[in-house]
Formats: C-alpha cells, structure tokens, sequence
C-alpha cells in the first residue's frame, strides 16, 4: 500500500485552551478541539448557509508543548496531520465505540482572536520532528545545489 496517503489539513479556531499530559519519559501530548467551518449557498432558496465541524486534534512532544505555551482557547491555526480511529466498548452498554482524532504533524498559528489570546511569537511553521525510519544520515546534504 505505498500510494495510500492518510494527511488531512485544517484551518480553524480552537474550541478551549488545549490540555497538556506528560508521559513517563517527559514527552507533552496535548488535546484540543478545532473548530472548523464551511459556507455554501442554498440551491433552493439562494442563502447563505454556514456549519461548523469539530476535530479533535492531539499533537505529541516538542509541537505538543508549543501549542500549549501559544494557542488559547479562540486562536486561529493551521494544522496538518494525519487521521487516526481507535475502537472503545461503551462501558453502559457494552457496544463497540469509534473515536476519530488527528495526530498533528505540523501547525502554524495564524492569528487570534480579535486581537486577543495567543502570545504574539515569529509567523512559521512548527512541526514535530520526523522520526527516523532509516539508517541513512543525509545531514551532510544541506551544500548541494539543487
């Protein structure tokens, strides 16, 4: 399956501050919901419709910690990540239960609300560092001219 591609991007609001854990060997997994939105016009009557979608979002380690220090609840980013279901049994009923979140790979803080909220910092892109699938170093390839 080396064509399937698993990447979504987003460009929302934060739904609340985000909330920052910290797993035994000290790495952040930070939680929070994005609020993203769409607009159309109505077929039939001509209006302008709006909804919103609420993504639940986790982003592990280094980029965890950033957006816990500079996005509060009303922050406006994008964010980049790849999509990932985990099946739970409904403790009440027993029932199979799917919960569908995305693992944050990149972000990229695009404002704040109303001039409010986020800690004013540089405008770039953060992400969280690639891990290494290979035993192949290609540090020494930042001279090449091409």
């Amino acid at each position: 399956m080396a064509n399937d591609l698993n990447q979504c991007e987003f460009i929302g609001r934060l739904g609340k501050d985000p909330e920052s854990r910290y797993m035994p060997n000290g790495d952040a997994v930070t939680s929070f919901s994005l609020a993203v939105g769409s607009t159309w016009k109505d077929k039939n009557s001509g209006e302008k419709k709006e909804s919103t979608e609420w993504v639940n979002v986790t982003a592990f380690g280094k980029l965890g910690e950033i957006i816990s220090k500079y996005c509060l609840k009303g922050s406006q980013i994008w964010l980049q990540g790849r999509m990932k279901t985990d099946k739970y049994q409904d403790k009440d009923t027993g029932a199979d239960r799917y919960s569908t979140k995305i693992i944050a790979d990149k972000m990229q803080l695009l404002g704040s609300k109303s001039g409010e909220g986020a800690a004013p910092v540089p405008h770039q892109e953060i992400q969280r560092p690639a891990q290494q699938t290979s035993g192949f170093d290609d540090s020494g390839f930042e001279d090449v001219p091409f």
